[in-house]
């Protein structure tokens, strides 16, 4: 499932998103950067990247479970020329 993850001091970043009890992970990540909509992330997650978003690609990311701050699920259609 793809999802856009926001993370404790202001991280953002989008991918595949698994969790475990103490640990999740997003593969195939970027860190957004600049979401480059009018109407915040959740335009982001349901039309994919805007001309003007910028995602900075990323290995596999880890971070504990108590780290997120919320999540948010993407049309994978719409980002599957991004994540595969």
């Amino acid at each position: 499932m793809i999802k856009i993850v926001i993370l404790d001091k202001g991280f953002v970043a989008v991918g595949k998103y698994a969790q475990g009890p103490y640990w999740c992970s997003l593969e195939d990540a970027y860190f957004i950067r600049r979401w480059g909509t009018s109407s915040g992330l959740g335009e982001l997650a349901s039309n994919g990247p805007a001309i003007s978003t910028i995602l900075d690609k990323t290995p596999k990311q880890s971070f504990p479970v108590r780290s997120v701050v919320n999540t948010i699920e993407c049309d994978e259609e719409k980002w599957a020329n991004w994540i595969k």
